[in-house]
């Protein structure tokens, strides 16, 4: 599996645990999201990590400039980024060399 593609399924997975993870924020705010946010803040974590780390390994793969670079790395600090990434930078095919 390429880095482009694992970054595809991490960026969605990544997106979707932040969701989550905002919802679970909501809720511990009521005095009932404690588990969730205990739960999926590590997952969280960990997929952004595993995020931040792949785009800089596909960082040549793509062909990608430092300021698309920096584009790709907030969309993981964006509720929807890895959505909006995922759209207009991973479908298309890398550039060949």
């Amino acid at each position: 599996m390429t880095a482009l593609r694992l970054l595809r399924y991490v960026a969605f997975a990544e997106a979707t645990s932040f969701l989550a993870l905002l919802v679970a924020a909501y809720f511990k705010h009521d005095g009932q999201g404690e588990t969730g946010v205990s739960i999926l803040g590590p997952i969280h974590g960990a997929l952004f990590l595993a995020y931040v780390v792949l785009t800089l390994l596909a960082r040549e793969i793509a062909g990608w400039s430092a300021g698309t670079t920096v584009l790709v790395l907030i969309g993981a600090v964006l509720p929807f980024g890895g959505y909006v990434v995922d759209w207009r930078f991973l479908r298309t095919p890398p550039r060949t060399a």
